[in-house]
């Protein structure tokens, strides 16, 4: 037969081989096994092998050996290993030659420079005379070979070769195939699981709920409770010893939750910084149902040692019925999460089961939400000015703006009604840059009536202060309204700079860089440390109202307030009195060195207009 010929027939029987649905769906070692039985059948030879490199490229270990002369070898891991690892030291000239040429086909291997060092304990002693060794490769790095072995001298023809090198090449494929799927179960799982604690995250659990809500409506049968488990006060243990001892906790209570043994447990996520929930199936009564949150909170509240000290952590459970309380996946969620915040509301600690009473309250909110949403997207929320005067109080130092909303049936919102809502969604970032847009729209059309502003203070909240791309959002909208970066002062409060703090401090620099003045609200009620504020830019801090109150006459406020003023003073930072409302008020702070007042004295908070109307018009 020619060697045309003999190719096409060794490529058909590759090809019939490679492209069966038995092989495709076998494992590797299988595959293996049937690529190398294929070698010595077509090609005639005693031993076909296949090898690989390891990660420091040393040797190469055989991974899999077909020998006809022992049938039912399926193995590389003799009594010793010797004839399992091939170390780059004991035979240079060979890994050398793999290296360049690729494919070796060496026709008399115990005097072949590159194989010759094989003969001493192997070559002899299997009998082996010739070798073909072609390239395997993992993307297009080299990561190994494989070996046909003949017990006599041959001359490897093209079509020998060439099998070989197919072969090698089917490995090849096999390689990237098994890479490809390695990438993407660990992208699903990155996806699909919380890195932290290891557990499914919010995606896997509506997948779950969905598929246990599809098998009961098809059997008529079944039922699902979902519980919502919200730890108590996480923020306080974040801000007192660090997010590190915050995480530490979550996965503490992670590893207890996934201990715990119940009847009827099906599935277990975190689905948020300090939420979890478990879906429990068909033992689903009341009775039950109150021994498993008593279980779950004896675990979480048993003590967690962190950094050296014993922490005692409680949790606030809602949970909800499927078919009972709810119709559709998402109601459950929706339900367990509204019960959950009810049991908060309550005083923490505690369970609550969701009833008519929570579904009416959480409707209102999740159509609130939805409203806001829409609100957001249309950019139809509104920003009212209040006025920040000068220690005299009789000239506008600066504004403080402060988002309102006119609900089509609500009528006008403070933010009181609905910021919770926008935390809750996910949706502080977007509010955020809606209210500066509105502020810049403002600026800009003051200037175009003549109209010179002062600065104008906007706040920030911790989830817009942890998002590198704040600066370049801000400067982005100060371009497009040609508004000045320098004409915003921005106020955080305490307890939003207490996250990452390497991203916060970036965030408020880069802020400052572009031009604007940072300001601390509402300080004195936060958990801020002062060598955290002093390393932050800010030149300018704003006492608290509930400080401002009682002044003259409660000793403390006084005594709060004074050394407030000092520290602000030591530290080179004005200061803002917020929530002046008497003369009196004014009289003490204008005394004590305020540099400047905010509050109903002069003005609460007015539409754009009105403010225009009464301190810059004419």
């Amino acid at each position: 037969m020619r060697d045309s010929e003999v190719l096409v027939t060794h490529h058909k029987a590759l090809m019939e081989l490679s492209h069966n649905i038995g092989f495709i769906e076998m494992a590797r070692p299988r595959k293996l096994a049937a690529l190398t039985e294929l070698c010595t059948r077509l090609l005639g030879v005693k031993r076909a092998s296949v090898w690989v490199f390891p990660p420091e490229r040393d040797r190469i270990t055989c991974e899999w050996l077909h020998d006809e002369a022992q049938p039912g070898s399926n193995s590389c891991v003799p009594q010793d290993d010797s004839g399992v690892n091939l170390f780059r030291s004991d035979h240079p000239e060979y890994f050398r030659a793999i290296t360049a040429e690729r494919v070796i086909a060496v026709d008399d291997a115990q005097n072949d420079p590159r194989t010759r060092s094989f003969d001493r304990g192997y070559l002899s002693v299997q009998n082996i005379h010739a070798m073909l060794d072609a390239p395997i490769f993992d993307g297009e790095h080299l990561s190994g070979v494989i070996c046909l072995e003949s017990h006599k001298c041959r001359e490897w023809s093209v079509p020998d070769i060439s099998l070989a090198v197919a072969i090698a090449d089917t490995v090849s494929l096999m390689n990237t195939h098994e890479a490809w799927l390695r990438s993407k179960r660990a992208l699903d799982y990155v996806k699909r699981y919380d890195s932290l604690t290891g557990l499914a995250n919010m995606d896997s659990l509506r997948d779950r709920i969905g598929h246990l809500v599809h098998k009961i409506r098809r059997r008529g049968s079944g039922s699902l409770a979902l519980l919502w488990i919200d730890v108590d006060r996480l923020k306080v243990i974040n801000d007192g010893l660090g997010p590190q001892a915050g995480d530490q906790v979550i996965a503490d209570i992670g590893q207890r939750l996934k201990e715990i043994q119940l009847a009827g447990k099906d599935f277990l996520a975190r689905i948020g910084g300090d939420e979890f929930a478990m879906v429990i199936r068909n033992y689903t009564l009341p009775g039950f149902l109150e021994e498993v949150t008593r279980e779950i909170q004896s675990r979480i509240r048993q003590p967690i040692r962190v950094s050296e000290q014993s922490l005692n952590v409680s949790a606030s459970m809602g949970i909800c019925h499927y078919p009972g309380d709810c119709q559709e996946p998402e109601e459950l969620l929706r339900g367990a999460e509204a019960a959950m915040y009810h049991a908060k509301r309550q005083g923490r600690n505690r369970s609550t089961l969701f009833d008519s009473e929570i579904q009416m309250t959480a409707r209102s909110r999740f159509a609130l939400e939805s409203d806001l949403r829409e609100a957001l997207q249309s950019g139809s929320l509104d920003v009212f000015y209040q006025p920040i005067m000068d220690s005299t109080g009789r000239a506008v130092e600066s504004m403080e703006a402060l988002v309102r909303w006119q609900h089509r049936e609500r009528g006008w919102l403070s933010p009181i009604e609905f910021l919770d809502v926008a935390r809750n969604a996910g949706l502080m970032y977007q509010l955020g840059a809606c209210v500066l847009k509105r502020v810049c729209a403002n600026w800009r059309e003051a200037r175009e009536r003549g109209i010179h502003l002062p600065t104008i203070s906007v706040n920030l909240s911790a989830e817009q202060v942890l998002v590198p791309e704040l600066p370049e959002l801000v400067q982005q909208i100060c371009r497009d309204q040609q508004m000045p970066v320098s004409a915003l002062q921005f106020e955080v409060t305490e307890d939003s700079i207490q996250g990452d703090f390497g991203v916060i401090g970036k965030v408020l620099e880069q802020l400052v860089a572009a031009g604007a003045e940072l300001a601390i609200d509402d300080f004195g009620t936060g958990y801020s440390s002062l060598s955290r504020l002093k390393s932050l830019p800010f030149s300018r801090i704003k006492i608290d109202r509930s400080f401002i109150k009682g002044l003259p006459d409660d000793e403390n406020d006084c005594a709060i307030t004074l050394s407030i003023i000092g520290l602000a003073g030591g530290l080179g930072l004005s200061v803002v009195a917020e929530g002046v409302e008497t003369e009196a008020h004014e009289t003490w702070l204008f005394e004590k060195g305020c540099d400047y007042l905010q509050g109903y004295r002069y003005s609460r908070p007015q539409p754009f207009s009105d403010i225009i109307q009464r301190y810059f018009a004419g």
